[in-house]
């Protein structure tokens, strides 16, 4: 009997785990992709240090995915943080967990791992084909635009693993929605995540501090509390911090218009003791001088303070502690969605059987951020997207093999 015909397009994780899954069945896989080279994100993702997944205990880390987790969940329990990192091994990738429990590769860098990868499935008899953009089906198969012309593929079954929406110009784009829809699929729609937001900074403020850190604070918002730092940018705010309560901070502004992140300057130190020192400063002495003083606030958390209250000079020892343990940042808007690490929103999981195939479009496939989940930062999107790629390909075997 011939061996399967998979189309997979898009050659970022969850498109090359679901290809490496589907030619160890021995499916005859060709994996389509927009850009000159597979993997770009990926690349991009691994410059400094690439975050393959997280060590914490698997309840905590399961539910970093939200309202998705039921979903997701059989995915990431079949190819859990454990098995990615020997997955990761087995390519000559060899772990570490560093001190926040994020899990790199010993090289650090993405590319070592990613040349392995696809050298291993070129052995293994995975064919790629590059400058492949999909523009749609045609008598229900895959339709590709080529340098040199159009051209629609034969195959027993497709995988779609687009991506979202941040970053296009590695590939991401977001243009299936369109596709998608006229077909019927239910898609949510794609938003930011993980991102930095506008701030109303006056001129003063953005030009002496843009670029600087803000370190040592804890944040509060519907997300909850942590601690961390943030960077003050030209535009507003943007960092791990603040990519960490992204999703709270976006989903009330779209409900209620604005949004507010609370912001704890002096997290170690307890209100009534701030007051205290502070109390002890000289009546004439200027704000800057009582923060420095009291607090040990100087340069860009000294001024977030001016820039926030401008009357924080007036206060009395009481209110101004108050004000440093839950400083009021007010967000004006997500940054565009082109700057953000990640994207919410997608094919609705009501679009999907539990095989991952689009119930609208039998025999067509989808993995990875095109689905509607989000993650925070720290190697929760990497897994996912693997895990959902690995679970994508064994449903295609599944509905392969049924009678």
């Amino acid at each position: 009997m011939a061996a399967a015909r998979i189309a997979i397009i898009g050659g970022g994780p969850a498109g090359l785990m679901a290809a490496e899954t589907l030619a160890a069945a021995g499916c005859a896989v060709t994996v389509y992709d927009a850009m000159p080279t597979v993997g770009r994100k990926f690349l991009l993702a691994g410059k400094t240090g690439l975050n393959l997944t997280h060590a914490e205990d698997y309840v905590s880390f399961r539910g970093r995915f939200g309202a998705a987790g039921p979903h997701l969940g059989p995915a990431l329990d079949a190819f859990p943080p454990d098995a990615l990192r020997a997955w990761a091994d087995a390519l000559g990738a060899q772990t570490f967990v560093g001190s926040s429990g994020r899990v790199f590769p010993k090289a650090m860098k993405a590319s070592p791992l990613l040349r392995a990868w696809v050298g291993r499935l070129e052995e293994s008899g995975v064919r790629i084909e590059k400058r492949h953009r999909w523009t749609g089906f045609s008598t229900g198969r895959p339709l590709f635009a080529t340098p040199d012309s159009e051209k629609a593929v034969d195959c027993d079954a497709i995988l779609l693993a687009l991506g979202g929406a941040s970053w296009p110009r590695l590939g991401s784009d977001g243009r299936w929605v369109e596709s998608l829809e006229k077909c019927g699929v239910p898609v949510r729609r794609l938003q930011p995540a993980n991102c930095g937001f506008d701030v109303a900074w006056s001129g003063l403020f953005r030009d002496r501090h843009a670029g600087a850190p803000v370190k040592s604070v804890t944040a509060m918002s519907d997300a909850g509390s942590r601690q961390g730092e943030f960077v003050i940018s030209r535009s507003g705010i943007e960092g791990s911090l603040v990519y960490t309560h992204a999703a709270a901070l976006r989903d009330r502004l779209a409900r209620e218009g604005s949004a507010t992140l609370t912001l704890d300057l002096v997290p170690g130190q307890p209100a009534e003791r701030l007051a205290e020192a502070l109390a002890r400063q000289s009546a004439g002495a200027s704000l800057s001088t009582r923060l420095r003083k009291a607090a040990n606030l100087t340069g860009v958390k000294a001024a977030l303070v001016r820039e926030i209250e401008p009357d924080a000079g007036h206060r009395t020892a009481d209110a101004l502690a108050a004000l440093l343990k839950a400083l009021p940042l007010a967000v004006d808007r997500p940054r565009p969605i082109e700057e953000a690490i990640s994207s919410a929103g997608g094919i609705a999981w009501d679009g999907l059987d539990d095989r991952y195939m689009l119930a609208a479009l039998p025999g067509v496939f989808a993995a990875g951020e095109m689905l509607d989940w989000e993650a925070p930062t720290g190697g929760y999107l990497l897994t996912a997207c693997l895990a959902t790629g690995r679970a994508a390909a064994n449903g295609i075997l599944d509905w392969l093999a049924a009678p």
